[in-house]
């Protein structure tokens, strides 16, 4: 059966969304419905009566560099839950709301896939409870706002080629990563801005790094729209669009639950990609989830140099917790394409064929991709797994070629077949990760906040991404001599680069080292914290590929909608 079918199938089985509530110790007078089988929580209430409970582990998964089709880390995380359940453990999962963006490009829906899925799964990978476009409409707001106090006599004094805001949509389309705007010259100043991915937007990042109406309000009033002629910052607070904005967000800071398609519950909660952003879904999902849970397993965006470094350095720091354990999701795919065995050209698909083909040579070269991947996860002192996410094509000798390469270079590794088997095919991924879960541990930072901003990125550069050095461009030092002159340089570095390889530059593949590591521009998202390094090439607005998703995607007379997947 195809996924969808799969899905459509279990949806027959599904629990009403009250009842996933109720086993988890969560009231029904704390839930809002969204139909029967979705609802938001209640956090304020939620938080308050559950001050005192003992909070469980925190499971955080992550990857190797992965082909632009992904190695199935959700597919893992989703079935890693459902495994944990079925060895009797109360478990949690916390993951990410998809953008629209990936489900009509290329990657299609995340709503993992075989008998490792959560749902309802169409609604999940559209317009699920709105929560995208409150962040679409509150950024976009502040832009409109921004730019109405210039139009009006400009009593702040902003001037308008430094205003920093760019708009946000929620589909990829490259003709909007750099547009002109006020054409005309009657309806405000004309001048060069553009668009970027909803993900992308500082107001994403906030609402997940916010737990309550005040944090919240606070992080948006500290958002820097602009810069005065005399070079002052203006606030979102001078503004004055802090409470409307609020008022769109205040459902969207309430997290959603769902189910596994084995009935375990789901929070998902916030979007902001892995590679432009922060990657990883809200604290106040994963504080919830744990005062109720023994595990909660939650999911950090594209490979370990992504996902997990910001999770270790920008979410646990703001959150005050800590993994009790590190999963590295692999595949037998990645690791042959990191060896040579193939390309996958932008917006294309390999055939089956030619991905699964057998290549021992391949997969022994590409292993030091996941080599490093191991090796980075281990400085953040944190028990690591290695999970190998079977693909029903993979060959079993190959597999057993992996664990070997993996167990010579000082790690653990569990074969997970959750698309094929679900929480049946995880049970000893789940056994191992439980086991490691309750070593003694203690999480390490890389760098102090304290430390200068460029100082902070080399250590990055150097340590997780293997470079020889860094590059700025004198737009770079610039930034960072303002941002450091003005606020400060107390901030942890949100490093945006490419996911497609662990240096700056998709093309090089495996593991690289000894380059020169390029920083092109630097933003700084004040409200969310941090400050963002542009690398390379990366672009904050991905374009769709020559055959999108989308082209496969399509609804029938009696609403049955195929190809999300």
């Amino acid at each position: 059966m195809t996924d969808i079918e799969i899905a459509r199938m279990k949806r027959k089985e599904m629990k009403r969304i009250k009842e996933v509530a109720t086993d988890l110790g969560i009231k029904e007078e704390e839930l809002t419905l969204y139909g029967e089988y979705i609802a938001k929580v209640d956090y304020e209430s939620i938080l308050k009566r559950t001050e005192t409970n003992r909070e469980g582990k925190l499971i955080v998964v992550t990857a190797t560099t992965p082909t632009p089709l992904g190695e199935g880390k959700t597919v893992t995380s989703i079935g890693l839950t459902q495994g944990i359940g079925k060895i009797g453990k109360k478990v949690s999962l916390c993951i990410r709301q998809p953008s629209l963006g990936p489900v009509f490009g290329i990657k299609g829906g995340a709503s993992g896939g075989g008998y490792s899925q959560v749902l309802p799964m169409e609604e999940f990978n559209l317009h699920f409870t709105g929560d995208m476009y409150a962040v679409n409409t509150a950024h976009n707001l502040l832009c409109a706002m921004t730019e109405a106090s210039v139009f009006h006599k400009n009593a702040l004094g902003i001037d308008p080629q430094r205003i920093k805001l760019r708009r946000v949509i929620d589909i990829n389309d490259r003709a909007l990563r750099n547009i002109i705007i006020a054409v005309g010259g009657k309806d405000g100043v004309i001048r060069e801005t553009g668009f970027d991915i909803t993900p992308a937007s500082e107001i994403m990042a906030i609402l997940g790094l916010s737990c309550s109406i005040k944090e919240l309000k606070e992080r948006l009033s500290r958002i820097v729209v602009g810069y005065t002629y005399g070079g002052e910052a203006v606030f979102a607070k001078d503004i004055r669009a802090v409470g409307a904005m609020a008022v769109l967000l205040k459902d969207a800071l309430k997290p959603n639950l769902i189910q596994t398609i084995e009935g375990q519950p789901v929070f998902v909660h916030t979007g902001p990609f892995g590679n432009i952003a922060h990657g990883n879904s809200s604290i106040i999902a994963d504080k919830i989830a744990l005062k109720f849970s023994d595990y909660v397993v939650t999911e950090a965006g594209f490979g370990a140099d992504l996902g997990l470094e910001k999770f270790i350095h920008i979410k646990c720091r703001a959150a005050g917790y800590s993994p009790s354990c590190i999963v590295i999701v692999t595949s037998i795919r990645s690791l042959k394409m990191h060896g040579g065995a193939f390309r996958i050209p932008p917006g294309k698909i390999l055939s089956d064929e030619i991905m699964f083909q057998k290549n021992k040579e391949a997969l022994i070269n590409g292993f030091p991709n996941l080599k490093i991947h191991i090796e980075n996860s281990k400085l953040f002192g944190i028990p690591v797994l290695v999970a190998i996410n079977k693909f029903p094509k993979d060959e079993w000798e190959e597999i057993e070629l992996l664990q070997d390469l993996i167990s010579h270079c000082g790690a653990e590794s569990e074969i997970s077949e959750a698309f094929e088997r679900g929480g049946e095919g995880t049970i000893r991924l789940a056994r191992k990760v439980v086991e490691l879960s309750e070593k003694k541990s203690e999480l390490k930072f890389l760098y102090g906040l304290k430390q200068p901003v460029r100082e902070k990125i080399e250590i990055l550069a150097k340590n997780i991404y293997r470079a020889g050095g860094v590059n700025y461009s004198k737009q770079a030092i610039k930034e960072i001599e303002n941002i450091e002159k003005i606020f400060g340089s107390e901030f942890p570095i949100c490093m945006a680069k490419t996911q497609l390889s662990i240096s700056d530059k998709p093309e090089i593949k495996g593991s690289p080292s000894d380059y020169v590591f390029e920083v092109n521009e630097v933003r700084h998202s004040n409200g969310a914290g941090f400050v963002v390094p542009v690398a390379g090439e990366i672009s904050t607005m991905p374009g769709l590929g020559s055959r999108p998703a989308a082209i496969n995607i399509d609804i029938s007379d009696d609403s049955v909608i195929n190809g999300i997947f």
